[in-house]
């Protein structure tokens, strides 16, 4: 079972950047999609962006298409999360998420069977 930890939030002014990275242990990183999700304050966790086993399909909810970009590097066992262009209404926790069922990443939480302790994300206005 792969183990996963993120990193890499913090506080940012709207506009701004950050990169989430998630790391994970063991030797089958390439068997699973990897997905990242959010989840606010009194919100529902929802869907962010998801990418393949190979990296060569990816996902992403429409309101952060055109400003996030997943990505993972096999050689690191890490998949990434580039956020531009942030805005206060993406404040939340972020978690990223393993799921080694699909070869298509899912945009659906329970699809995904390992999650991480998630990493808080803050876009001040």
């Amino acid at each position: 079972q792969v183990q996963l930890v993120e990193s890499g939030g913090g506080l940012v002014q709207a506009g701004g950047s950050l990169s989430l990275s998630c790391a994970a242990s063991g030797r089958t990183f390439s068997s699973y999609a990897m997905g990242w999700f959010r989840q606010a304050p009194d919100k529902e966790r929802e869907f962010v962006s998801a990418i393949s086993r190979s990296g060569g399909s990816t996902r992403y909810a429409d309101s952060v298409k055109g400003r996030f970009t997943i990505s993972r590097d096999y050689a690191k066992n890490t998949v990434y999360l580039q956020m531009n262009n942030l805005k206060p209404e993406d404040t939340a926790v972020y978690y990223c998420a393993a799921d080694q069922s699909r070869y298509i990443p899912s945009s659906k939480a329970f699809d995904y069977g390992t999650w991480g302790q998630g990493t808080q994300v803050t876009v001040s206005s």
